[in-house]
């Protein structure tokens, strides 16, 4: 039977966990994207990203930004590995759902069919699929620009040279968004993982990962970093 025939199990508060884990992260996508006059972190390194394609196309030695455009197709590959090494543990556990109803009785001394504990998994198993398909896409994306950027003329002043380092920057931007998506699937996967232990749980999860996402993107070190030498000008 298809865990999907068994969403009766599931009670109000479980569907109610499982719509704020979706709003929660859509909602914070949507608002890191779309900040509007307090600049995200994200967005703050878009600016910086179409700062280095600048800086790029008037220097003479370029193996420098290949090298940084290297490291972050090394990023992008990591995690899209790291994915799907998780998405295998979890389908695993879905085909088997034993060491899952032992942990829950140790802990919580609770007993559930083994259609329930698919249903939790399945929010996991999205998010992750999701973010691989975002890291994937991501390190294409990175290898797009790395064609684009080898194809700026060495001399400044060629016609073609600042309209191909500005679609260089657009391509390095596109890649940057889908990877930090992939990070925000991530850590929603953590979040979904926590319904195992109930959905009083995962609405604590969602709500504490929404709360790291938002304060990191728009209250957090970095970002005062990023925007010092606005202030400072």
């Amino acid at each position: 039977m298809s865990p999907l025939e068994n969403l009766h199990l599931l009670t109000p508060l479980d569907a109610a966990a499982l719509a704020l884990l979706w709003l929660a992260f859509f909602a914070t996508g949507w608002r890191i994207e779309h900040p509007g006059r307090a600049p995200s972190v994200t967005v703050l390194m878009s600016q910086y990203r179409r700062a280095w394609m600048a800086e790029f196309l008037q220097r003479d030695n370029r193996i420098f930004d290949s090298q940084i455009l290297g490291s972050l197709r090394q990023g992008t590959s990591f995690f899209a590995s790291t994915c799907l090494l998780a998405i295998g543990g979890v389908l695993a556990l879905l085909g088997n759902t034993e060491p899952l109803q032992g942990v829950a009785e140790h802990i919580a001394a609770v007993e559930m069919p083994a259609a329930l504990w698919q249903i939790k998994l399945l929010p996991v198993t999205l998010l992750l699929s999701l973010a691989f398909l975002k890291f994937v896409w991501a390190h294409r994306v990175f290898g797009y620009c790395a064609v684009m950027m080898a194809a700026v003329p060495q001399d400044a002043a060629h016609p073609e040279a600042a309209p191909r380092a500005l679609r260089a920057g657009e391509l390095n931007i596109r890649a940057a968004w889908n990877f930090n998506r992939g990070l925000r699937a991530m850590y929603f996967a953590l979040a979904a993982l926590a319904w195992l232990l109930g959905a009083a749980a995962m609405i604590a999860a969602t709500l504490f990962v929404a709360w790291l996402l938002w304060s990191r993107e728009f209250s957090s070190v970095p970002r005062d970093i990023l925007l010092k030498p606005k202030d400072e000008g």
